[in-house]
């Protein structure tokens, strides 16, 4: 592509087109995993970031790197450890000399700073270093003994965590969780998956995955296909649809939604969840569906956009209470029912 063609607006169909091709290429070395490679490629050009659950084995940290190459952006990845410190994350700053023999304070960048960054099972840090990565994901930026150093767009964080093994690990706290745009899930392979597996791994050769765009025009190409998703068009009642929807996961009576609920009211809600999602439900699902409106070759949200984003976007911010453990409930039950009681009340 000529400069000229890469300093052109992107179109609806060009959004597509690039998408899949991304996909694609993916796909030539994970195995199965459509729908969380569709999310979580959606996650980025919304501008969000991912937390990504899956038990050991499935492709968390191979899914991350190939998504690297082929999007031919830089890549780092940090194994979070219990005596991880968050300087270790960020950077800090050391005492140089220079060829005068002055010595003086400079910054090392840590390695949050690059474009896409992979937070592997970063419930094993403490809470200290969790939080080390809220300024870097919300504000594009991190602060270091009072000075602030900007991180280059595009930044993409996909953190990891490891649901079966719970010893030593430290919750994120829901602050933390409702910074992630989607939760995607990876699902343990199938038995044809599992051969297709172990046939392209066990080879004499790798898939080989090819850049989707050049080096040097990589970011700016991926800038521009997210200020697309941004001037998409959603409908007056598609946004209340969206804010009913969010609203129906906070249990009557609730006292951050004032005295009155004022909204759907689901059975399942009032009786497994202690707090439902934020505003940032909301804009999750806003910003998740014009992804998808482009992925249909439209510029306008519809309905059903909403119903097939809102599992990713609002499940990890539905807290559960007690008697939800009890009673074996998730929180894709509890957004299956309020998508079901919701629905009806389209206008």
């Amino acid at each position: 592509m000529n400069a000229v063609a890469a300093a052109e607006a992107p179109s609806v169909a060009d959004f597509a087109r690039t998408f899949r091709h991304i996909q694609a290429e993916i796909h030539k070395v994970i195995v199965g995993h459509e729908q969380a490679v569709e999310e979580l490629l959606s996650a980025l050009f919304a501008g969000g970031h991912v937390l990504i659950e899956g038990v050991p084995g499935t492709g968390k940290t191979t899914l991350v790197k190939t998504l690297g190459l082929a999007l031919n952006l830089n890549f780092n990845r940090i194994q979070f450890t219990v005596d991880l410190m968050p300087a270790d994350i960020t950077g800090t700053r050391v005492i140089l000399s220079g060829q005068d023999g002055r010595r003086e304070f400079s910054f090392q960048p840590g390695p949050v700073f690059c474009h896409i960054l992979l937070g592997d099972e970063i419930n094993r840090a403490t809470p200290k270093t969790q939080s080390a990565l809220l300024e870097c994901m919300a504000e594009l930026q991190v602060t270091v003994s009072g000075i602030s150093h900007t991180l280059k767009p595009p930044y993409f964080v996909m953190a990891t965590l490891n649901p079966i093994e719970m010893e030593g690990t430290y919750p994120l706290p829901e602050a933390q969780l409702d910074r992630f745009l989607l939760k995607v899930r990876l699902e343990y392979p199938d038995e044809t998956e599992l051969v297709r597996i172990v046939t392209n791994t066990t080879g004499p050769e790798d898939a080989g995955v090819e850049p989707v765009f050049a080096a040097a025009e990589a970011a700016e190409r991926i800038e521009a296909l997210k200020r697309l998703v941004r001037e998409v068009m959603v409908a007056q009642p598609i946004e209340h649809y969206a804010a009913r929807m969010v609203r129906a996961t906070q249990p009557s009576g609730s006292r951050y939604v004032g005295q009155q609920h004022h909204g759907v009211r689901v059975d399942a809600v009032d009786r497994y969840v202690s707090f439902g999602a934020s505003p940032r439900g909301a804009q999750a699902l806003i910003m998740s569906a014009k992804v998808r409106a482009l992925l249909d070759g439209r510029a306008n949200v519809a309905y059903e956009d909403i119903d097939q984003v809102a599992p990713a976007a609002l499940q990890h911010r539905v807290m559960l209470n007690y008697a939800a453990h009890s009673d074996g409930i998730d929180a894709a039950h509890i957004v299956e029912r309020v998508i079901q009681a919701v629905r009806p009340t389209r206008a």
